[in-house]
C-alpha cells in the first residue's frame, strides 16, 4: 500500500487514472479464493453452524464500518473539507485491513487476494487524500497506519493462544471479505448492462484464484 501511495506522489497522473478494470479484477479475485481456499477451510475446522452464524455476523459487521467509511474498502471516497483528520475513515479502514490480515499466516494463497485487492484501493484511497485539504503530512500518518493493519491482523492470526478461535475469526473474516468482493463486482454492472472488458477481467479473476 505503501509502495502505491509513494507512486502516486512521484506520478501524479495516476490520480486521474480510471482504475474500475483493476479494482474488478481484485474483487473478482479476492472472492475466488473466498470461495475456494477460505469458505471450505473455515466449514472444515469449525463447527458448521456456528460459523455461518459467524460469517454472517462478519457480514453486518463490513456493514456497519462502510457506514463510517463511506465505502472506500471498494474504491468509493468523497471529498475532505476543512483539512480535518478523517478519522472514523481511518478507524474503519484498519479495522477492516486488520480483519483481512487474519487468515494470512495460515492461508498463504489468500495472501496475494489481499496484495491484489490493494493495490488499487491504495491507488483510489491515496489519490483521495492528495487530492483533499488535508496536508502532506497527514496523507502519510494515514496511510501508514492503514499499511500497518494487515501485518498485525496477520501476527494475531497466528497465536497459538487464540488457535481454538481461529475458525470463527477466520469466518468473521469470510464475511466481511464476501461482502466487499460481493458489492465491487455488482457495482461493476451498470443498469444491468456488463461491459465486455469488465466480464473479461472478471472472469480472469476467479479462473486464477481457482488456480492458486
Amino acid at each position: 500500500m505503501l509502495l502505491s501511495f509513494i507512486g502516486l506522489l512521484s506520478w501524479r497522473q495516476t490520480r486521474t487514472m480510471n482504475f474500475g478494470l483493476l479494482l474488478s479484477f481484485s474483487g473478482a479475485f479476492l472472492l475466488a479464493l473466498t470461495l475456494f481456499e477460505l469458505l471450505p477451510e473455515a466449514y472444515s475446522l469449525g463447527k458448521p453452524r456456528l460459523t455461518g452464524i459467524f460469517i454472517a455476523l462478519g457480514i453486518l459487521m463490513q456493514l456497519v464500518l462502510e457506514y463510517f467509511s463511506k465505502g472506500a474498502e471498494h474504491g468509493h471516497v468523497h471529498d475532505l473539507t476543512g483539512g480535518r483528520f478523517p478519522w472514523l475513515l481511518l478507524c474503519s479502514l484498519c479495522l477492516h485491513a486488520f480483519l483481512e490480515g487474519i487468515p494470512l499466516e495460515h492461508n498463504a494463497p489468500f495472501m496475494w487476494g489481499i496484495v491484489v485487492h490493494k493495490i488499487p484501493v491504495a491507488l483510489i484511497l491515496g489519490g483521495f487524500l492528495l487530492r483533499s485539504d488535508l496536508s502532506l503530512t497527514g496523507a502519510w500518518v494515514f496511510m501508514v497506519f492503514f499499511s500497518l493493519m494487515t501485518p498485525l491482523g496477520t501476527l494475531l492470526g497466528s497465536l497459538p493462544a487464540l488457535a481454538s478461535a481461529y475458525p470463527y475469526l477466520q469466518a468473521l473474516v469470510i464475511g466481511v471479505v464476501l461482502h466487499v468482493a460481493t458489492v465491487i463486482l455488482f457495482e461493476s454492472s451498470v443498469a444491468h448492462a456488463l461491459p465486455w472488458r469488465k466480464l473479461a477481467v472478471i472472469v480472469l479473476g476467479m479462473l486464477l484464484g481457482y488456480l492458486l
